[in-house]
């Protein structure tokens, strides 16, 4: 189809307009007119690039992409040997952040429920917190063990664990990537654990001395699937083809 057909598709179909974020979604680096076949991954990587290249691909699908609010906007460097591969090659880059995150369905959240088959779950209202960034659900009764457990079967990664082993946990929240700093709000909701990407220093104390269990199951781990989800909707809705190439990495 052409390119800035699916530009228009997507800007609605996610709402960009509506999302302020820190970072430009929708088509980063224009390449050819005409997309025949989208690559998709988590991270606009030279490796995925290269990937996307070797399977020659029209468009790369992101959720992390470029020009962050404070980065340095020279092309130069790092940038410049990732640019010039998409130039010389004529392949658009397309990348979707916060869009990504929160949509209620294809969503990384709501994806990381349906690989979790974590029932019932939905976006929670909180003061200073986007709609659907950080989500909710009651469990079947488990301990905090079998639950780093499970994760670490489905993710294919061994999470992080902040909290007593045998502590019982009945409702969790969650929100993908690094929102460790939401912990504070996911502890408003009543849960006894909270889950996301990445941790920091004072994550540690702050679950400790609210007797709240954390787990640290993985940035790249949990926000594989969204953009999956999405290239399997182009595919199905727009017959473009799509396939999907994970580049390992552990944080």
């Amino acid at each position: 189809m052409e390119r800035d057909e699916l530009v228009t598709y997507l800007a609605q179909f996610l709402q960009t307009a509506k999302i302020k974020d820190y970072c430009p979604n929708g088509l980063q680096v224009q390449g050819r007119e005409k997309i025949q076949k989208i690559v998709s991954g988590v991270t606009a990587s030279k490796a995925l690039i290269e990937a996307a290249i070797a399977s020659k691909a029209d468009a790369i699908l992101v959720h992390h992409g470029w020009f962050w609010k404070n980065d340095d906007p020279s092309i130069v460097g790092q940038l410049h040997a990732r640019m010039k591969l998409l130039l010389d090659h004529n392949i658009n880059l397309l990348a979707y952040h916060l869009p990504l995150d929160i949509h209620p369905q294809l969503g990384n959240n709501a994806q990381l429920a349906k690989v979790m088959g974590w029932q019932g779950a939905g976006p929670n209202t909180l003061p200073g917190v986007m709609d659907g960034l950080i989500w909710s659900t009651k469990v079947k009764p488990t301990t905090l063990i079998q639950l780093s457990k499970s994760l670490a079967s489905r993710l294919g990664r061994d999470p992080l664990v902040i909290g007593e082993p045998a502590q019982k946990i009945k409702k969790i929240a969650w929100c993908t990537g690094g929102a460790q700093g939401y912990i504070k709000e996911a502890l408003s909701l009543g849960v006894d654990a909270y889950i996301s990407g990445e941790v920091s220093e004072q994550t540690f104390h702050f679950a400790k001395e609210m007797g709240l269990a954390y787990i640290s199951a993985g940035h790249h781990a949990t926000e594989r699937y969204g953009v999956q989800a999405l290239g399997e909707h182009l595919k199905k809705t727009l017959n473009i083809e799509h396939e999907f190439i994970d580049i390992p990495n552990p944080v």
